[in-house]
């Protein structure tokens, strides 16, 4: 277990953002004729707007953070700081955007935004011609639908004021440096909080097929945004990916590995459904069960959990429980997997662990694994069993990591 915790606190800890963000802005630094804004975005909004301020000072003449409840750490030189709904907007969502959007408006030519996004982005950012209630259930359809982050975000592009290279346009020409934490496989700045600084490239009839495939249901007035111009070049953006799953990855390998274990890193782009990850990954754990040497295969990615069931959970929770049958009776291996912002899905804890004994633990507290998935209620069961990675908002966002561990017997 000691590996566990070092692993994870390696990891997170090499994944905030903050040197990352002060190396961008020195790199890259600001030099406005007129006055210096800033707008932070997402889940690392708040450490993010900390490291910027750190290094541009009373340059700065105004900055609004956006963050998710619970992940601010305080007052922050020349800020407002808004904490608003995660993963569905609500109505601190829409007030927050709007004070944004009269600071952003203020600006000149001669100014100069320093826009800092990271995950959670896309319902902590909104302005939309829709209602509230309708934008919360079209976000609650999807994100239960199994569609994957890129096909939702292509969903709420077409539906928002701000997403979709539309908050660019918006404050053009002021120019723009984007600083972006990467919570999106391959790094793909269009789907990165739903793309607000980014061009768009997914079509009307992509859009289309999305709501087609997972039976959204839409009024006539969402159907028609749909159908709306979007930008397809924006020329006053400059954009700088500062973290990724990748980095996250490679700092659990060296933990991994100082304390003796061979390490595969077998892939950053896991985007299944998260019951399978977990299947594959306990497949993988008995294979390697026997081996003499100390290993530890790494895989990072974000899957999906579509909705089935009314209980509590996230989709690393689902993976541990998933992975938990095929790894019975192996004394000598553990599986974990954990969101790196802290929050996995809609609850307070950030992962699941389980062992050899965690299927017998469970069956004794009463949870039998395949109902607990189908009924999506992996919180409880994990912990009753002590089973929960508990890390609290840790201020990056750069997806999930799971890791095997197995020791020679």
């Amino acid at each position: 277990m000691n590996t566990v915790r070092a692993i994870i606190s390696r990891a997170l800890g090499d994944a905030r953002p903050e040197a990352a963000v002060r190396k961008a802005l020195l790199i890259d630094p600001p030099h406005p004729a007129g006055h210096l804004y800033l707008l932070a975005i997402g889940k690392a909004a708040w450490s993010m707007t900390k490291a910027a301020q750190d290094v541009v000072g009373d340059r700065l003449k105004k900055g609004i953070v956006i963050t998710k409840y619970g992940h601010s750490e305080g007052e922050i030189p020349h800020c407002e700081i808004y904490e608003a709904g995660h993963p569905v907007p609500d109505e601190n969502t829409l007030t927050s955007t709007t004070s944004a959007l009269h600071m952003t408006d203020q600006m000149s030519a001669d100014d100069h935004l320093i826009f800092l996004i990271s995950g959670g982005g896309s319902s902590l950012f909104e302005n939309s011609d829709l209602s509230l209630a309708e934008l919360k259930s079209i976000n609650k359809q999807l994100l239960g639908s199994g569609a994957d982050i890129s096909e939702i975000n292509t969903i709420r592009k077409r539906l928002s004021n701000v997403k979709g290279g539309q908050f660019a346009l918006r404050c053009a020409p002021t120019h723009i440096t984007s600083i972006i934490l990467s919570d999106v496989l391959g790094d793909r700045l269009e789907s990165i909080a739903s793309g607000p600084a980014y061009p768009v490239s997914e079509t009307t009839g992509e859009a289309i097929n999305i709501v087609e495939k997972y039976h959204l249901k839409l009024s006539h007035q969402a159907r028609a945004l749909l159908y709306k111009d979007m930008p397809q070049i924006l020329d006053n953006v400059t954009s700088h990916i500062v973290g990724s799953v990748s980095g996250l990855m490679k700092s659990a390998a060296q933990v991994a590995e100082h304390h003796g274990f061979e390490t595969v890193l077998l892939t950053d782009t896991a985007d299944c459904e998260a019951r399978e990850l977990g299947r594959l990954l306990g497949a993988v754990a008995r294979t390697h069960a026997g081996s003499d040497k100390k290993k530890a295969f790494l895989i990072g990615g974000e899957t999906v959990v579509t909705l089935k069931g009314s209980g509590s959970g996230g989709r690393n929770q689902e993976i541990a429980l998933a992975a938990a049958p095929y790894i019975e009776g192996l004394d000598n291996v553990v599986i974990f997997s954990f969101s790196s912002d802290g929050t996995d899905g809609p609850t307070d804890a950030a992962g699941g662990l389980v062992d050899g004994e965690s299927l017998q633990q469970l069956r004794a507290k009463g949870f039998e694994p395949a109902d607990v998935l189908s009924e999506n209620n992996s919180y409880p069961a994990l912990q009753a069993i002590d089973g929960l990675i508990m890390t609290g908002p840790t201020g990056t966002n750069v997806n999930d990591l799971s890791v095997i561990l197995i020791v020679p017997r």
